[in-house]
């Protein structure tokens, strides 16, 4: 069982709780990204493209718990960005555990082997490391040799202190299925906890713009690896239901609340995927923000969205709706032959909206305001040489 049984026993006591409340729009996960910038570039990734004002930015420790404060969600995935630049990292994940919060920190792993005597392991605690297939795939999806040959040593080195580990495997449509398995086979044997994978989001911004995948794409990909590790006991961190759901057998709208996304901006919305605007509060972004307008069938940027951020709480919440259902799916694997589940109809989507340019310029104004010259400009330019220097330490540990 990849989810520990406390955890999975916990997380669905939460889950019950919720239902019984009658409450509608709850968190499953917190998404919490403490900054933007990253030590790779990777080519489906549009998360890292914004102004060195931007990428300069960080929540701190005490904004990081008082995020968990707002959203009460009893998982938190730690990203970024990668999160092992942040300075004040380890007492982030430190305060979260104390607090009993399920932590998940999402690395490439290029810097876990240097920062691992800053953390713990803990039932609590576990890496999540960024791995899109075998050697040859996941230096290509990162843009840069010898990535994957580190982050499989950085499993390597956290397995053998104790920690418990999980990988990320994004895909795009260029995935051959039987490499897909291989690559499962691969990380089992390594020992890893467990394989979280989905999809590649459509990032508008993202330097590579030809290999994301459509819906089609996705069931048929995913049927396809799914039939090639009948037998082979993958273990998966994800809803048996959510797996059922990519290979084409259920018919989800996505939950975007499930999964809300803090940044140093604010709560984004309308999800971790798309970015367009900020909340100033959890509450705000539940009861403020036009829900309808999003969606597959709802808006085009989400037309072939199948990523786990919006449909893994959809899926748990189908699972307590329908105990029999995931009882049985869980037990035969998802189905890998027969029609697939009716699409969701596109016909009345909204346009796509393009308003990156106008979110950087409001965002840079908010980095101006915050940092208006003072009274005393001698302390302020020896705080922005400070600032200068941090961050040229935190670009020489990437490298």
């Amino acid at each position: 069982m990849a989810v520990p049984l406390m955890q999975a026993i916990r997380v669905g006591s939460y889950v019950v709780k919720q239902h019984i409340k009658r409450r509608k729009q709850y968190p499953l996960v917190l998404m919490l990204e403490p900054l933007f910038r990253c030590n790779l570039a990777c080519s489906g990734c549009g998360k890292i493209d914004y102004p060195a004002e931007i990428l300069n930015q960080r929540l701190s420790a005490q904004e990081c718990l008082d995020a968990d404060a707002e959203c009460g969600a009893p998982v938190i995935a730690v990203a970024g960005g990668e999160p092992l630049l942040h300075k004040e990292m380890p007492e982030i994940i430190r305060g979260l555990v104390a607090r009993k919060k399920y932590v998940y920190l999402c690395t490439n792993g290029l810097l876990l082997e240097k920062k691992i005597d800053d953390y713990e392991p803990s039932p609590f605690f576990s890496w999540d490391i960024h791995l899109d297939g075998d050697r040859e795939m996941h230096d290509a999806s990162v843009s840069q040799e010898g990535v994957f040959d580190r982050a499989v040593a950085a499993i390597k080195t956290a397995k053998s202190r104790g920690f418990r580990v999980s990988i990320n495997c994004t895909l795009y449509d260029n995935a051959d299925p039987h490499r897909v398995a291989a690559f499962f086979d691969e990380v089992m044997a390594l020992g890893v906890d467990g394989i979280m994978t989905a999809p590649g989001y459509a990032y508008e911004r993202a330097p590579d713009q030809e290999h994301f995948l459509n819906r089609k794409k996705t069931k048929q990909l995913f049927r396809e690896i799914f039939r090639l590790g009948k037998g082979h006991k993958w273990r998966f961190t994800q809803s048996p239901l959510f797996l059922n759901f990519l290979a084409g057998n259920e018919s989800y709208h996505c939950t975007p609340w499930g999964k809300p996304l803090r940044t140093i901006f604010g709560w984004q919305r309308p999800c971790y995927l798309l970015g367009e605007g900020y909340a100033p509060t959890f509450e705000a972004l539940l009861k403020e923000t036009n829900w309808d307008q999003y969606g597959t069938g709802n808006y085009e940027k989400c037309a072939d969205c199948m990523v786990h951020s919006g449909y893994e709480a959809t899926a748990v919440k189908d699972a307590i709706r329908r105990p029999w259902h995931i009882a049985k799916v869980a037990f035969t694997g998802p189905q890998l032959d027969g029609p697939m589940a009716p699409e969701i109809d596109l016909s009345h989507q909204r346009p796509a909206k393009y308003e990156y340019t106008q979110q950087v310029a409001s965002l840079l104004e908010k980095i101006k305001e915050k940092t208006k010259p003072s009274q005393r400009p001698v302390v302020r330019r020896v705080k922005k040489v400070k600032q200068e220097e941090k961050i040229s330490e935190e670009i020489k540990e990437a490298s």
